[in-house]
């Protein structure tokens, strides 16, 4: 994996291998790239042409030979000639822009849309660690970047280098030696200086855009936690943390103010100079009559031609050199592997209604061990519930059985085929999940619910919504099914959302069902009703139940009991109160606290 190339690191070269790693997005239109770039050429010969009408007309005025056709018709079609060459210019310009945005605009979508599939490639690990919103900004910046990258190094650096080679063969070919050697030093001068004051300002750079990501991360925090911030008054002390990345951001972007006015100053010190010599040299030849005064005029022309995007080619080349990093920073994502990947063989039809065994699973985590050796079976069409103390690695067998991890040791099969010969896809299809902590989009509860299977007609969502007793909470909102449930499901209160959760996995009709905690957000009479619900809605199932709360899982055909990662006890509720082990005792706590 390459190192991220703008935030981490000193201050390195500019990596050119990301123009081969942007091609791929760009071939989809070869014809308009080929003829955008035969714009370019035509439009570039065209604008070098046009300093030599300007002599010819000047010329043309300043002569002595009063002739009618030399007086007023050559001035006229030098005119019309002048202004048509310049709009052609223009429309040559535009056609090209417009052929080449599409090109662009394609490649900025085929790479989003790759970037996003990828990130729900990753594994979970990468999804614990990552900020939210420096990552967002990190694809906001690659995408914007690759925008910039194209448009500005395909018509601005390309055409005015082709320009500098032509004005330099000109002046070389036309007045000599000196005009052409003034101009070459001034170019390379100007060139070198910039990427000099550039690659010395790029620290300054660097160190806004970690402001900027941090102050965003730590805006976007806050407000996603805006309950927690509020449970604990905390209100001060966020403003106070943001406030604080808000003061690095404006210290560093008062230094990089200050490094481009020290780039500024002495790019235009170039210009001057080189400007200045051209002229004196210019008039001295007038003077001399060696040169006329077209030919003054021809030289100022080219010059202003020349340093005008010469002087842009200093912001471009900074910018070009930010696009490149932050291009890269994207592509650094894009090179993440994930952990748990499909076998090359793996089967992508999901399994059929049948038996879950674990066998002899362990696994550990950051050296800590979660499971060890753990052992059992939820045969075809029953439950089988897992309780135990806090920690024991209940809900780790979940995550291993939905493989956002892999087992370290052992292996879980369904219908004795190891799900690591299932493709993820195939093996999430049969698996329908009821979680703790239920997140909703910010959306209507009617797409909420449709999430667990977006193909589904509205019969099947209301009978769903039916079955997880929400619909008479639905019918009497205001807007009913439209109701729309806020930020992360913040307007509806937790056995609302719960309720939800458990009518997008009625909804989804799969085999296997897994509940986690699924009514711990439930009042007693809700819970009650829920459990109902649940218990027709896992008949036929295969179906899995991390429990905290033991009265809602008396009815399971068999209950495990983890303790420290490792199968303790197993069997009926009644057999494992009569066991009067761990089970027992969790049971005579929960009776005692109610």
């Amino acid at each position: 994996m390459r190192p991220s190339a703008y935030f981490e690191g000193p201050v390195g070269r500019l990596n050119w291998t990301v123009l081969g790693m942007l091609w791929p997005y760009l071939l989809e239109f070869k014809g308009r790239i080929f003829l955008a770039m035969t714009c370019l050429v035509v439009a570039k010969l065209a604008s070098v042409g046009l300093p030599f009408i300007l002599k010819e007309l000047v010329d043309t005025l300043d002569s002595n030979t009063a002739v009618v056709n030399a007086v007023v018709v050559a001035p006229i079609a030098l005119v019309l000639a002048y202004g048509g060459i310049r709009f052609l210019n223009v429309v040559i310009g535009e056609i090209r822009d417009t052929l080449f945005g599409r090109v662009t605009e394609r490649a900025m979508r085929r790479l989003g849309l790759a970037v996003f599939e990828h990130l729900h490639r990753l594994d979970l690990d990468f999804h614990l660690d990552r900020r939210t919103g420096g990552l967002s900004r990190d694809i906001e910046r690659g995408t914007s970047g690759v925008s910039f990258l194209m448009r500005f190094m395909v018509f601005n650096i390309v055409p005015t280098l082709l320009e500098i080679t032509l004005v330099i063969g000109i002046f070389f070919y036309q007045y000599g030696i000196s005009f052409a050697l003034i101009t070459l030093v001034a170019v390379v001068a100007y060139i070198g200086y910039s990427v000099m004051a550039t690659e010395w300002r790029t620290e300054f750079v660097r160190e806004a855009a970690r402001a900027d990501s941090l102050s965003n991360t730590r805006a976007i925090d806050s407000l996603l936690n805006y309950e927690t911030v509020k449970y604990f008054n905390n209100e001060t002390h966020e403003a106070a943390r943001y406030d604080s990345a808000l003061a690095d951001w404006e210290v560093a972007k008062r230094k990089n103010r200050l490094s481009l006015f020290a780039l500024n100053a002495g790019q235009a010190s170039i210009i001057a100079i080189a400007m200045t010599a051209m002229m004196w040299l210019a008039a001295y030849e007038v003077t001399e009559k060696t040169m006329t005064i077209g030919d003054f005029v021809l030289i100022n022309a080219f010059m202003m031609q020349l340093f005008i995007p010469l002087n842009f080619l200093g912001f471009v080349y900074r910018e070009i050199r930010g696009a490149l990093a932050n291009i890269e920073r994207m592509f650094d994502i894009l090179d993440k592997q994930p952990t748990v990947v499909d076998r090359e063989h793996a089967d992508d039809q999901p399994p059929e209604l049948g038996t879950i065994k674990f066998e002899n699973v362990s696994f550990q985590y950051d050296e800590r061990q979660i499971l060890n050796n753990v052992s059992f079976e939820i045969p075809l069409g029953k439950k089988v519930a897992v309780v135990g103390d806090s920690g024991a690695g209940k809900s780790t067998l979940i995550k291993l059985l939905f493989r956002f991890y892999d087992v370290n040791k052992g292996r879980i099969t369904i219908n004795d085929v190891d799900i690591r010969d299932l493709t993820q896809q195939a093996l999430r299809r049969a698996i329908a999940i009821v979680p703790q902590d239920t997140v909703l989009f910010n959306d209507s509860l009617f797409e909420n619910i449709r999430y667990g299977r977006p193909d589904a007609t509205q019969i099947e969502i209301e009978n769903a919504a039916e079955l997880a007793h929400l619909s008479e909470f639905i019918n009497v909102l205001p807007k009913q099914w439209q109701t729309k449930v806020g930020e992360r499901g913040l307007k509806l209160s937790g056995g609302e959302k719960q309720r939800v959760s458990i009518a997008r996995a009625v909804l989804k009709s799969t085999p296997f069902l897994v509940f986690d905690e699924a009514t711990s957000s439930l009042d007693s009479r809700s819970e009650k009703a829920i459990l109902n619900a649940l218990r027709d809605a896992a008949k036929g199932h295969t179906s899995l139940v991390v429990a905290h709360r033991l009265s809602t899982i008396i009815d399971a055909d068999m209950i495990v009991v983890l303790s420290k990662g490792q199968v303790v006890e197993t069997g009926t509720h009644a057999e494992l109160i009569n066991n009067k082990g761990l089970y027992a005792h969790l049971w005579t706590i929960q009776n005692e606290q109610t």
